[in-house]
């Protein structure tokens, strides 16, 4: 019997199940699998390393990975036109691709991860920097570069974004930066956050808090974005107040992937309706579509690592129907990540849905873990080793 799965993104979240899959099911002689990743750039970025290029502490272009160097042998990439998938048809069971091409899959991943909309908030992209993209973090550093003091907001504009700790480690990071530097006592450090607390998860809230007040960073909770004034260099919020900058540094809004807003499959911010424990997308059971990672709309962070722990279950679950054996696997909520807290320290984050996270006292250790895992991803968790 031949099946066919498609993986309609190349992140971190398809990359790992289709190589799993690809381990799983080779060399099972009842069942031929064809296996097919469509990605229109055909590059694999590691996000996360983002986050150290505004400090020169990484160098962009090693980042990036073409794609068909990180997937095994048999299975089938798809890029430019061909992997541009421009609408999905659930009911056919059929992709539509930006060749006018139609491919038929028996199981479907959405892996299509999230895009940034800083068209969302006016002014921002004349008024704000952020480092969620390659371009935005190279004309970062170009900024900190040149400062000399003044004032810098730092935060986030609205949630859902992705990779929650990362907006607060830059601002440690930029913290010890200045002062690294001798900037500290020129410079004023504002965090704005859209709720009541300077993190969504409240235990990490309350380890965080006492830091960012340790450093003198001031906190702004129920600061919704709602405008930029690059003119006047004045931020405002939907709650009424106004913060004047030098240097503002935020977290961008953050959509589902346009495909899927065509396709009929997500909310009204494209986010897809996902089973929480079995990854399935909510109304197309039968037609076996999963989605994991960024482009869900799961109670769990926006991540890499999230995508990570989901793509495993994915990958357990698809093998499991195709050799009609029980399956074992459910998501539950798992993530693991680091969080930067300045100073060549870190601390650690492990939660799930049933258990929140217990962050432990920053240390050099868990910043030398994450700067190993930052070195060895590409050997580790695209090939599913971990």
């Amino acid at each position: 019997m031949r099946v066919q799965v498609a993986i309609v993104g190349g992140g971190v979240g398809g990359t790992l199940i289709a190589n799993r899959l690809r381990h799983l099911l080779h060399g099972d002689a009842r069942h031929e699998t064809n296996i097919t990743v469509y990605d229109a750039h055909g590059i694999h970025t590691y996000q996360p390393g983002w986050l150290y290029v505004p400090f020169a502490r990484q160098d962009p272009e090693k980042l990036l990975r073409p794609e068909a160097r990180l997937l095994q042998q048999g299975i089938t990439l798809l890029s430019g036109h061909a992997g541009n998938v421009q609408r999905i048809l659930p009911a056919e069971k059929r992709l539509l691709t930006a060749d006018g091409e139609l491919h038929g899959f028996d199981y479907l991943v959405l892996a299509t991860g999230s895009r940034n909309a800083p068209e969302d908030v006016p002014g921002f992209a004349e008024g704000a920097d952020h480092f969620y993209s390659e371009e935005a973090s190279r004309r970062l550093q170009e900024k900190l570069a040149h400062f000399a003091g003044g004032r810098i907001i730092t935060g986030v504009a609205s949630v859902p974004y992705r990779c929650p700790p990362a907006p607060l480690e830059f601002t440690f990071m930029l913290e010890a930066d200045l002062r690294e530097r001798g900037l500290r006592e020129q410079t004023e450090l504002h965090y704005v956050f859209p709720i009541n607390r300077p993190f969504p998860i409240q235990p990490v809230s309350d380890f965080v808090a006492p830091l960012l007040e340790e450093r003198g960073i001031t906190v702004h909770t129920f600061f919704n974005v709602e405008a930029i004034d690059p003119a006047r260099r004045i931020v405002s919020s939907m709650e009424g107040e106004e913060l004047p900058y030098d240097l503002l540094v935020l977290a961008p809004p953050h959509k589902g992937q346009d495909v899927i807003a065509a396709s009929g499959l997500g909310d009204r911010d494209g986010w897809i309706p996902t089973d929480r424990a079995t990854l399935r997308v909510k109304g197309y059971e039968e037609a076996n579509i999963f989605a994991v990672g960024d482009a869900t709309d799961l109670p769990v962070s926006k991540s890499g690592s999230a995508a990570h722990y989901q793509g495993h279950v994915v990958a357990e679950t698809i093998a499991a129907d195709v050799q009609h054996r029980p399956l074992q696997h459910q998501y539950h909520g798992r993530v693991a990540c680091f969080l930067e807290t300045g100073h060549g320290q870190a601390t650690f984050l492990w939660f799930d849905y049933e258990h929140p996270p217990k962050p432990p006292k920053p240390r050099r250790l868990w910043h030398l873990e994450k700067a190993a895992l930052n070195t060895f991803y590409w050997q580790l968790i695209p090939p599913a080793r971990i």
